[in-house]
């Protein structure tokens, strides 16, 4: 393995995805809160630390589900699996992210945003990790650590929890519920022989579509009351109804498809419009009113 494969690897073992879209919400919350008065330090800080902070816990990640990772399609050629990283380095490079993440936000954030980080880290990395093995309901215990990083943009700012911060946290859990089942619809089958009792193979197909349109209620009253309680503007609210609106609509149409599975995709990939939509506004928000 040449270098630049070695630092792909690693690269890759920190799941850049996962952490490019915590950081887009992260950067949602922050700008909602500083009201258009950036303080560009704090915003670097908690940022990167957050950054590097979901890095470690994504490496810690893939340790610990290495054996699951070898029964699932998709997941059957990651490092820790092949052996092209051993699971001591993997390790060192998880603690060694961790220790640069927590530092960064214990200097340039506050109490709170570290704390934040700390608790999310044990919900993904330990409490997820044991509930998405044991129930479908793992699935909702892993949208609490999901939903923190916009939380801690949010505290970053305000040095409080408030009603605006519980309403991103609930915004972000209700929106991960649709967006992970459909995930659970079509990838089933690999979910069932790795032995992951999601939703869609512990309680079938139905019962998921009806709860997928339930979260997606769920999603739009949280964001509705975002503007209700005065943190948004008409804007927000008028794009973030149409956009929730033609998510409910294609997902009623789940009831009556042939092929579920390339349904459960298109949900897949209209909740990450869905969740852009939603950063950009909140991002933009005291621009606009």
């Amino acid at each position: 393995m040449t270098a630049f494969e070695k630092i792909r690897a690693y690269y890759y073992l920190t799941k850049p995805g996962i952490v490019r879209g915590n950081l887009v919400w992260l950067t949602g919350g922050f700008l909602l809160a500083s009201r258009g008065q950036l303080n560009f330090v704090t915003f670097l800080g908690v940022f990167v630390g957050t950054g590097v902070v979901i890095a470690s816990a994504c490496v810690v990640n893939n340790y610990l589900d290495r054996s699951i990772d070898e029964k699932m399609e998709r997941t059957r050629k990651r490092a820790l699996v092949v052996g092209s990283i051993n699971v001591r380095s993997a390790l060192v490079f998880a603690a060694t992210l961790g220790i640069i993440g927590f530092a960064l936000l214990i200097f340039y954030t506050n109490l709170l945003t570290t704390t934040i980080g700390i608790i999310a880290y044990i919900f993904y990395v330990v409490i997820y990790g044991i509930a998405k093995r044991a129930s479908y309901h793992g699935t909702l215990v892993g949208t609490i650590p999901g939903a923190l990083p916009p939380v801690a943009g949010y505290v970053a700012v305000t040095g409080r929890i408030d009603f605006g911060a519980i309403l991103i946290f609930l915004i972000l859990v209700f929106w991960q519920m649709p967006h992970f089942y459909a995930i659970a619809i079509y990838r089933r089958k690999e979910y069932k022989n790795a032995g992951i009792p999601v939703v869609s193979v512990a309680k079938g197909l139905t019962f998921t579509k009806r709860a997928i349109m339930w979260y997606i209620l769920a999603f739009m009253v949280s964001v509705i009351c975002l503007f209700i309680a005065g943190y948004t503007g008409l804007t927000y609210l008028v794009a973030m109804l149409v956009i929730g609106t033609a998510w409910f609509v294609l997902g009623l149409r789940g009831f009556r498809v042939a092929n579920t599975d390339a349904w459960a995709r298109r949900m897949f990939r209209f909740s990450l419009l869905v969740t852009l939509i939603f950063s950009i506004m909140i991002s933009v928000d005291n621009l606009l009113i």
